[in-house]
């Protein structure tokens, strides 16, 4: 497959990153590299109109004491958020930063904080922790339920509302694509850059 989406909307000029509508987002993921040059892993996150809007590239798959930082873009490579593992951490902590300035700043703002809920290898189900100065609570704003792996999640808020949906990709009633293409439900409100920030640590957690 070379493409999820073989074409582009000329007229798009909206950012992506920051559209607000009354209705929930479809997203398309591919957990694939918009670089197509053999080495290359990452994710290529797509909208309803095909439009590349977020890109992780040079993904490492090796372990957290070496993988270092990883990068969230958008689909012409701005840099949105940056995702820093915790090396000496029992659950599995992820920090996320994001700088207005720019994210090649030494000056970056801390975000959230996301963590494996149990310290078992074989557990995948997350939660995360905004971080915020009214924030001082030790219950998670947001949590994983469901399997990622398997591509049957859901992100839940602090009040247990859904707030995104990951599941297989039906091309129609009876094609299902394969677990690197899926599709990702956002609810309208939701800073969409962060749940993409939350996929991704997700990834690299399971």
């Amino acid at each position: 497959m070379s493409r999820i989406h073989p074409t582009r909307s000329k007229n798009v000029d909206e950012d992506l990153t920051t559209t607000a509508t009354n209705h929930p987002s479809v997203w398309t993921v591919w957990n694939k590299s918009s670089m197509g040059f053999q080495g290359t892993d990452g994710f290529s996150i797509y909208d309803s109109q095909g439009n590349l809007a977020f890109r992780v590239d040079n993904y490492s798959r090796m372990h957290k004491c070496f993988a270092g930082e990883l990068l969230l873009m958008d689909g012409t490579g701005k840099a949105l958020m940056a995702m820093k593992p915790q090396i000496l951490s029992m659950h599995d902590r992820w920090r996320g930063f994001k700088d207005e300035d720019g994210l090649e700043s030494s000056c970056k703002t801390h975000v959230f904080s996301m963590r494996r809920r149990s310290i078992l290898q074989n557990h995948d189900k997350t939660e995360i922790f905004l971080d915020s100065p009214k924030n001082h609570s030790s219950v998670p704003n947001f949590r994983t339920e469901g399997c990622f792996r398997t591509r049957n999640c859901k992100i839940l808020n602090g009040k247990g509302d859904e707030v995104a949906q990951i599941s297989h990709k039906k091309v129609n009633q009876s094609v299902t694509l394969g677990d690197e293409v899926f599709t990702l439900i956002i609810q309208p409100s939701m800073d969409t850059a962060l749940i993409m920030a939350f996929l991704v640590i997700m990834d690299r957690i399971c």
